[in-house]
């Protein structure tokens, strides 16, 4: 008989493939333990028994593939988070970017958009947003929906202030938000500078040079090859000079192509394009 952790490793393989021709969303180079992970929450969710089962549902009931994409793509973030990556931007990077005419700054994976809000917030504090677009990227239509929305609910409120705070603010979050009926509310005119739009580092290319990329806490979750695939997308789309950052417990340094980049703060995962 055929081992059952060599069916599951069929049926999985099988199940990727089927969503990459069908759906064109590209999986198969993501982490297997956490895509698997992802995939019995979701199996849970939709009552699927087996991977087969639930291949049988996403490539047969058209509003199956939209639910599993929500447990595929689910990220989980803060305004601010980790304050000393932004504190780093606020005193080291923006002194730089004051001597652009102009800047672009590419977030990439944005989930629900709280990296965005972080970065148009900071933005504004130091008198750049105005001259910056900002680039929000993520594969999932739903998170794109959420990020544009810049509603959350009021209870994250404390963290994100918190966050705000020890990024080296200048003055208090609440200037920047409506609360009500649970929920706070960012201000428009943060998200005028903003782009959302679909993007995948599996399987897009190159859309803009830019001056900084934020993409954190996403390569964790790719094999070795994928995350190669996207750091070179990052050196491609970076002008000379550019800025790199990453998240609290991601690095370039098994990457192909780490000699293009120099430590600019390696505390805080902020590397500078070579010249």
């Amino acid at each position: 008989m055929t081992p059952t952790s060599t069916i599951d490793d069929v049926e999985l393989r099988l199940l990727l493939q089927a969503i990459y021709e069908t759906y064109s969303y590209d999986f198969r180079g993501y982490s297997i333990a956490s895509v698997q992970r992802r995939l019995r929450q979701a199996m849970r969710a939709l009552e699927c028994s087996t991977l087969s089962a639930l291949q049988e549902r996403v490539l047969h009931e058209p509003t199956v593939f939209p639910r599993l994409l929500e447990y595929l793509t689910v990220q989980v973030s803060d305004l601010f988070r980790d304050p000393g990556y932004f504190r780093t931007f606020r005193e080291r990077i923006v002194p730089i970017l004051q001597t652009y005419p102009s800047i672009k700054l590419w977030v990439a994976g944005c989930s629900a958009g709280e990296e965005v809000y972080s970065f148009a917030i900071l933005l504004r504090e130091e008198g750049l947003l105005e001259r910056t677009t900002i680039y929000a990227t993520d594969i999932s239509a739903e998170a794109l929906r959420a990020a544009e929305a810049g509603i959350y609910p009021v209870e994250r409120l404390q963290a994100f202030t918190a966050n705000h705070r020890a990024s080296g603010a200048p003055c208090s979050l609440s200037e920047y938000y409506t609360a009500q009926y649970g929920s706070a509310v960012f201000d428009r005119t943060l998200r005028s500078k903003v782009v959302f739009s679909d993007h995948s580092l599996a399987t897009d290319t190159v859309f803009a040079e830019v001056q900084v990329v934020s993409c954190r806490n996403v390569l964790i979750y790719f094999e070795r090859s994928l995350q190669d695939r996207a750091v070179g997308l990052f050196s491609d789309s970076l002008g000379r000079r550019g800025f790199l950052g990453l998240g609290s417990k991601e690095t370039l340094r098994f990457s192909q192509h780490e000699p293009s980049f120099e430590p600019f703060s390696a505390e805080d995962r902020w590397y500078r394009r070579r010249a």
